[in-house]
């Protein structure tokens, strides 16, 4: 389907908030905070809490001590930045060893100032287990709690929209759990981060914080395709989940694809393609003639010296057409004569493309030799098709279909036959990648909530792994994207990694 391509706010801190942070934290030399602008202890802690940020991991480890944060008073270290507006607070966090006191607690908290008894917005991990989302409605006021039915999580999202905020909770490679809503007025302005409560004045505990992201979301009325935010081009460590931001442009970039050395990663930008030198992290625009509307289509062939496109420029009269030329850079050769065609996937001999093809007001899976001639129909559902690729032994095709009701995983031999549905979830799921070594799936997962046939900029989704052989799957990463986040083969060459785009308006997880 069409897929193509914003800006941080700066808040000034107040003077109280300045002079409370001198009071409250003292610091010898220069400690790396990351994404944060400041550490505070909050309230009488008696022991000082300490916070510092690992660019090579991108991990932030925390000190803390405290007798609680609950009632009408708190103590606790912060690690935190100022910010307006709404936001996305999302982390991976343990607590480190163990403690006689159950209710030691991490998290996120949002707050109007640094005081003991501030109002304030609260999502916790306690060391029992217990989750919950806490507040206090007002300065000095009792704190109250929605508790989360879930146990053990580790994964904790906090999201701000207007007035109202929104706990989701989970434990590692489990989606979100039903969600906990409060409405408090803390105000536009707000302290944001971070904090580690020891729950016990004579005591401090540590914990680490992990693929921490501060994510500022489109606006509500942004119309797609015309207002763009920031993007972020992550990789991620399958075994362990672990992300890393590794480039932030305020532009729309989508569908990083990995070089088959492993060395770049190419991906659109404004309708233009790009390499990104990994070892440099310097992105060099490839030339591909005339075709300056690329969609975020393009794949290499399994040798990885072609590159396939889909552009939808004056060449073809503003209709996606499929394209093909060095990857390199070079002149495109046309290879689809009718459009809409989008392109997904190269046959691991080179000898086939396959692409969805829009054809009398109906999207199907077809397949071309890649040196041009006549295209061939594999699917006739009258559901939207999309996504198709081939497994690296060339035994099928992988794409996703709406026939069944939500976006689904199917698969079919490379002829169209033994059509079977490989997912079977209460999600949208999209764009099937198989890992090189053949064993695994990644796969986008849309909330059920939108149309099937739509896969949309600027939504929470999810990143999913799954075992060749079938379910279950796994969450591998908690994204907030969409549109242009996988849509092209993004495994690296060792099956280790995945790259993709995650989307905020202001530089998140670095």
């Amino acid at each position: 389907m069409p897929k193509q391509t914003a800006r941080p706010a700066f808040v000034p801190l107040l003077i109280s908030a300045a002079l409370a942070f001198i009071a409250l934290t003292s610091r010898a030399g220069p400690v790396s905070l990351g994404i944060f602008d400041a550490q505070s202890d909050v309230g009488a802690v008696r022991h000082a809490g300490t916070a510092s940020y690992n660019p090579r991991t991108q991990e932030y480890s925390m000190s803390g001590s405290g007798a609680n944060m609950w009632a009408d008073r708190d103590e606790f270290h912060y690690l935190w930045k100022r910010m307006t507006g709404d936001f996305i607070l999302t982390a991976r966090m343990h607590l480190l060893g163990t403690a006689a006191e159950p209710h030691r607690k991490i998290g996120w908290t949002v707050r109007p100032s640094l005081d003991t008894g501030s109002p304030h917005v609260v999502a916790v991990a306690h060391g029992n287990g217990l989750t919950d989302l806490q507040y206090r409605p007002a300065a000095g006021a009792q704190t109250m709690e929605q508790t989360s039915p879930i146990q053990g999580a580790d994964v904790l999202q906090l999201e701000r929209r207007g007035s109202a905020y929104t706990l989701s909770a989970a434990r590692f490679g489990e989606p979100f759990t039903v969600e906990k809503s409060v409405d408090v007025a803390l105000g536009d302005a707000v302290y944001v981060g971070l904090f580690v409560c020891a729950h016990d004045k004579d005591r401090t505990e540590r914990a680490v914080f992990s693929d921490v992201r501060i994510t500022v979301p489109a606006k509500v009325d942004f119309v797609p395709y015309r207002d763009y935010i920031g993007s972020n081009i992550e990789i991620l460590d399958v075994a362990s989940g672990h992300r890393r931001s590794i480039y932030h442009s305020p532009d729309s970039l989508q569908a990083p694809n990995w070089t088959r050395d492993g060395r770049a990663l190419i991906y659109n930008r404004n309708g233009r393609l790009y390499r990104l030198d990994l070892a440099a992290n310097k992105p060099l625009e490839i030339d591909t003639g005339f075709a300056h509307d690329n969609n975020n289509d393009h794949v290499l062939s399994f040798d990885g010296k072609m590159l396939g496109i889909s552009d939808q420029g004056a060449q073809g009269n503003n209709v996606s057409l499929v394209y093909t030329l060095p990857a390199a850079g070079g002149m495109p050769k046309k290879i689809t004569l009718l459009g809409p065609s989008y392109l997904h996937g190269w046959s691991p001999d080179g000898k086939f493309l396959t692409y969805t093809g829009g054809r009398n007001g109906n999207f199907d899976i077809y397949k071309i030799p890649s040196g041009g001639g006549e295209e061939i129909r594999l699917t006739d559902a009258p559901s939207l098709e999309d996504g198709p690729e081939y497994t690296p032994d060339g035994k099928y095709i992988y794409f996703n279909s709406a026939r069944t009701g939500l976006m689904q995983l199917w698969r079919m031999r490379p002829d169209g036959s033994a059509q079977e549905q490989v997912t079977h979830s209460d999600s949208n799921d999209w764009f099937a990648h198989i890992s090189p070594d053949g064993k695994l799936i990644a796969y986008l997962s849309f909330p059920r909530d939108i149309k099937p046939e739509e896969h949309p900029f600027y939504r929470q989704v999810y990143l999913r792994i799954m075992p060749v052989g079938g379910e279950p799957a796994k969450v591998i990463a908690y994204v907030y994207g969409g549109q242009g986040t996988i849509n092209t083969p993004s495994w690296a060459p060792d099956s280790k990694r995945l790259a993709f785009v995650s989307n905020s308006d202001t530089l998140a997880g670095r």
